[in-house]
């Protein structure tokens, strides 16, 4: 990764981390749950308005942590807005591989629902995967997201 690039990706996530895009708590959320990262201290409440279609309708959060699962919940929220659960599903796995150094895998995720457009999005916190302890930091939302779509109330990094 290019310097240029890499200074992108941080500045994209320090946004992100100071100015968190969808950090409300909506009435109208009938999924939610809470993702704790007892390592770090790390704690975020997802909410997600589901339609009887499936389609995630908006999707907010509240919490607080590191610059990096603020970055990731805030890009998570503006990236699930209009996704089906599957689809949710799959910019979860493809995330968990990037974040993990298995790229390859991540770009067979877009054939599996993630898009390439909501992939490049992510693409910003694939650092982490030079930081193991990190990619916790990262996922949690998205571990949060998963147990709200499941109907659990609560996720951890355990």
């Amino acid at each position: 990764m290019s310097d240029d690039l890499r200074d992108l990706y941080q500045e994209v996530i320090l946004d992100h981390g100071r100015r968190p895009r969808n950090f409300r708590h909506p009435e109208a959320a009938n999924r939610t749950a809470k993702g704790d990262n007892p390592l770090c201290g790390d704690r975020v409440s997802v909410y997600l308005e589901v339609g009887p279609d499936g389609i995630i309708r908006d999707a907010a959060f509240e919490g607080r942590g590191c610059a990096i699962s603020t970055a990731s919940a805030s890009l998570m929220t503006e990236t699930l807005k209009g996704k089906t659960e599957e689809e949710a599903r799959a910019l979860f796995r493809a995330l968990r591989d990037m974040c993990t150094g298995h790229e390859s895998d991540a770009e067979s995720a877009a054939a599996g629902g993630a898009g390439e457009d909501d992939l490049d999005r992510l693409r910003v916190l694939s650092g982490v995967r030079n930081f193991p302890m990190r990619v916790k930091c990262a996922t949690l939302p998205w571990q949060a997201v998963l147990a709200a779509l499941a109907g659990d109330a609560k996720a951890t990094t355990e």
